[in-house]
């Protein structure tokens, strides 16, 4: 089968194409998303049975600096992509990333436990998404387009929307990876944002073992169907920081708020992985411990070659 990968220098598409190169007959997208005609020659000229969109911008910070940039990239380029697959006679799914984040405030986040927002629950696909970063806003279109090509142009596809991942080797811009060579690399102070936001996350060989799943099994999954993934396991940053410390030894000054607040910032975002689990059987493996022991590894592995 063929398969045609967008994103693959991105995080999840670097660690993705060594495995789908051994699976499939493995096409990188080379056109600019942005140019229709480009994409759709491409697509066309390929002609592939699966399509993996993970293409796009990630950094939900830089989304409220750079609004038009994030809403291009992740919104038009999905459409001129969509578009492109949608005019394949034989395509069998389209897998497009998705995230958390379109789940954005809700009004249950108003309760309030110990003088802090606090919401004792994890989202699901039954969950109301009201995204609330031009980050999320893009992506949710491109649910909604995928669910109007899919109703009316007959597209097969599966959206996952993806908890926070660390595990990063060459990135220190998110949150994981920037505690941990911050601490690394300075003993006497580190700067860092919200301190109170709670988030699950998830490590990149689990999140790599979903993308998987759902690839393989289109058949099962190809009716338009959205997969939050989990673990249901939310942590406040702060404890966060702390728990990251205690396994560097590390006994600085932690320096927080030190960011631009973020307008409408979300203190709570939380998912598990029933659906996935029941219907492919797929579940997270490695618990938070276990993944922050292998990239604070790697990343002390790191420093000790430079």
């Amino acid at each position: 089968m063929k398969l045609l990968l967008t994103g693959s220098s991105g995080f999840i598409g670097t660690n993705l194409t060594p495995v789908l190169a051994r699976e499939f007959e493995l096409h990188h997208l080379t056109s600019d998303l942005l140019d229709f005609t480009a994409v759709q020659n491409e697509v066309a000229s390929i002609n592939p049975d699966l399509i993996v969109h993970l293409a796009a911008r990630t950094e939900v910070e830089q989304s409220f600096y750079e609004q038009i940039t994030f809403s291009q990239i992740n919104y038009v380029g999905t459409v001129n992509l969509i578009e492109s697959a949608a005019k394949l006679k034989n395509l069998k799914n389209f897998v497009f990333a998705s995230t958390m984040e379109v789940y954005g405030w809700q009004s249950i986040s108003d309760q309030i436990k110990n003088g802090e927002l606090f919401v004792p629950v994890a989202f699901d696909e039954h969950t109301s998404p009201n995204p609330n970063a031009p980050y999320a806003v893009a992506k949710y279109a491109c649910e909604k387009y995928l669910e109007y090509a899919h109703r009316s142009l007959g597209l097969p596809f599966t959206a996952i929307r993806q908890t926070n991942s660390y595990g990063r080797q060459d990135n220190n811009y998110f949150v994981t990876e920037q505690i941990i060579t911050q601490m690394l690399t300075n003993t006497a102070e580190v700067n860092l944002g919200y301190a109170k936001p709670y988030r699950n996350f998830i490590h990149i060989s689990d999140l790599l073992g979903a993308w998987q799943q759902v690839i393989h099994n289109y058949d099962r999954v190809n009716n338009g169907m959205i997969f939050t993934i989990g673990p249901d396991s939310p942590v406040k940053i702060r404890d966060y920081a702390d728990m990251i410390a205690q396994k560097l030894n590390w006994q600085g000054n932690i320096n927080w708020d030190t960011k631009p607040a973020r307008p409408g910032e979300i203190y709570w975002l939380n998912s598990n992985h029933t659906l996935i689990t029941n219907t492919l059987g797929w579940s997270p493996k490695i618990s938070l411990s276990q993944g922050l022991d292998k990239t604070i590894d790697f990343w002390k592995s790191k420093y000790a070659q430079n």
